[in-house]
């Protein structure tokens, strides 16, 4: 029985293949909870500024943009209205505003499932921040090596004052970030000139305090810990994951066993000299040697400091890249697959019905409400009376007056204003309609038709008459 226990292990252990160890990080960045994060250069650090660089373009220079005299985009809640490519629309064009959103969204699951969360490391505003706090960072305290060995220290001296330049550029980046933001919502340059009159608004001063203490906090001091605890983008951002979705990975098959940049390699040695770089310039903190982890945003910067060191030590780049599980085994693994196509459906979709509601819209809003208290009233020679109350609103752009005209079936004497002024629009004004006509009887129908010259609109309501037995 010893014999036959003996002979089924020996041959148990043959058929064992060995599995590659993989090693705990070497390096860190964290000092007392806080990550240094390395810059590097490299393509897709290039690219990423890019993108990001374009991104804080708009940003902060569409809110100086006048159409006609008017801004470019801005959402007006005093007029209840928003300017957007410079064409104005009301509160009841949201609906076209919701179709843009839709086709964002759907963007960016297309982004999620094809390319893991790209958008997180190249175009969202946290990730484009704090990229900029951490630039202003290196530029007056030094490289992350060098704040990571002084972290601890006793704030004196030069190193004091290097901490208080970058606080302060930090409250400037924030303050600019803030008002910016706020210039979308008031017109951009009546805004500067109150700040600088000391005649802002409590709206404005409380949005502006607001906007630069979440900038200042959250790309400033949180950082990475708005991605692991804030956001619920990473959380669902996992399940929609799947075999050929392109992320940042390390090769294990290729990079274990590790070996340390100061040995010879040989061929029972993998790729990864165990140099930590790839930890070093991650702006969470992670090590992707360890596998796919939901902090990881990326932004391929592992993938830049990864090829560098391949570079220098002639090696094959790409031990880390974007890959998808299907490709690190080698297995077919294709890109445009259905769920990428239904997503770029729906995309489209959506834009195309955003694009049809734009050219349905009305240039000139009209509502119109009863008087509720007196439906009608009704005069001693028999005339019936309804009164109205009319609101008038203009999208064209121009401030030329406003056309009001009636139209009945039945005779009717109209008193109201014919012309309303540009500076008596959004106003509820008061129309008094009657008619003489005995016969008349019910509910019956009345229209208001109002025009501008450029754009007219009509509208419907009733006339009530008293009922006749």
């Amino acid at each position: 029985m010893v014999a036959t226990s003996q002979t089924s292990a020996s041959l148990l252990e043959n058929q064992m293949e060995p599995i590659p160890v993989i090693n705990q990080p070497t390096t860190t960045t964290a000092v007392g909870g806080k990550i240094h994060v390395r810059l590097t250069q490299g393509f897709y650090q290039n690219l990423r500024r890019l993108v990001s660089g374009t991104l804080l373009f708009l940003f902060f220079g569409l809110a100086w943009v006048e159409v006609d005299g008017q801004p470019w985009l801005m959402f007006d809640f005093d007029q209840h209205r928003i300017n957007l490519f410079g064409t104005q629309f009301s509160w009841f064009d949201l609906p076209l505003m919701a179709g843009l959103m839709i086709a964002g969204t759907a963007l960016l699951f297309l982004v999620a499932v094809g390319w893991g969360r790209l958008w997180c490391g190249f175009a969202c505003p946290q990730s484009i921040w704090s990229w900029l706090f951490i630039r202003i960072e290196q530029i007056t305290e030094g490289r992350a090596s060098i704040r990571r060995k002084s972290d601890g220290q006793p704030l004196k001296g030069n190193r004091l004052s290097r901490r208080i330049i970058k606080h302060v550029l930090w409250v400037l980046l924030a303050t600019a970030t803030a008002v910016t933001f706020t210039g979308y919502f008031v017109p951009m340059r009546d805004l500067v000139t109150n700040m600088f009159s000391l005649e802002l608004s409590v709206f404005s001063t409380f949005w502006i305090i607001m906007m630069a203490a979440l900038t200042y906090v959250n790309g400033g001091l949180v950082r990475e810990k708005v991605c692991f605890h804030m956001c619920p983008y990473s959380r669902f951002q996992g399940v929609m994951f799947d075999q050929d979705t392109r992320t940042v990975t390390y090769d294990v098959a290729r990079g274990e066993p590790r070996h340390h940049k100061s040995q010879a390699a040989t061929d029972t040695k993998g790729d990864c000299i165990d140099c930590g770089l790839c930890v070093q310039v991650c702006p969470t903190g992670i090590d992707i040697r360890n596998g796919l982890q939901y902090e990881c945003i990326d932004c391929a910067a592992c993938i830049d400091a990864c090829d560098a060191v391949m570079v220098k030590t002639g090696r094959e780049t790409g031990l880390i890249g974007f890959r998808s599980e299907n490709q690190i085994v080698n297995q077919p693994s294709p890109l445009w697959r259905p769920r990428l196509l239904t997503y770029m459906l729906v995309m489209f979709s959506a834009t195309a019905a955003v694009m049809y509601g734009f050219t349905q819209r009305t240039e000139i809003l009209v509502e119109i409400r009863r008087d509720r208290q007196q439906l009608l009233q009704q005069q001693d020679d028999g005339t019936v009376c309804n009164l109205y109350r009319i609101k008038v609103e203009s999208f064209t752009g121009t401030h030329e007056a406003i056309n009001v005209a009636v139209k009945a079936d039945f005779n009717i004497d109209v008193n109201g204003q014919q012309q309303i002024a540009a500076n008596e629009m959004n106003l509820w004004l008061p129309y008094r309609i009657c008619s003489s006509d005995r016969y008349l009887k019910g509910n019956l129908p009345l229209q208001f038709d109002v025009n501008n010259g450029s754009a007219q609109e009509s509208k419907k309501t009733v006339f009530m008459t008293v009922a006749k037995r």
